[in-house]
């Protein structure tokens, strides 16, 4: 059976406004951070969620518990949202997996910017051998 299920967090985190979507499926939780800027309206999130959720890069999968949920009490419920709502940050998961997509990047980063240096030092060194060989024809 596949289970998928998602949430959104949304917090200010100096100086702007961040969205954290996780999404949890088959027991393996995946995270993408979303910057915001300015405090978003209700209306403001459901659009971009509608226009922009299949855009969204999410982090590679990391194994997740998740607690079979059963019939909570309305009011147990409450206190639970209003505790959710005081805690301001995000799981210990979902920062695991945000820094695995960070290193990621970072890692692509690094072999682009390799990649771009080499290709440069090989650029200088044709062209100084062509700069070589017409000084040597006597041109």
């Amino acid at each position: 059976m596949n289970k998928v299920s998602g949430r959104l967090q949304v917090f200010f985190e100096e100086p702007f406004w961040v969205g954290i979507f996780e999404r949890i499926d088959n027991d393996k939780l995946s995270v993408c951070k979303v910057t915001f800027g300015a405090e978003p309206k209700d209306y403001e999130v459901q659009a971009f969620i509608l226009e922009n959720y299949h855009k969204l890069r999410f982090s590679p999968s990391v194994d997740s518990i998740v607690e079979e949920k059963e019939r909570i009490n309305p009011k147990r419920l409450q206190r639970e949202v209003k505790k959710q709502i005081k805690n301001v940050g995000i799981g210990s998961k979902s920062q695991q997996a945000l820094k695995l997509q960070q290193e990621q990047g970072k890692l692509e980063r690094k072999a682009y910017s390799r990649e771009q240096h080499e290709a440069k030092k090989e650029f200088q060194y044709k062209l100084k051998q062509q700069k070589r060989r017409e000084k040597h024809k006597g041109r």
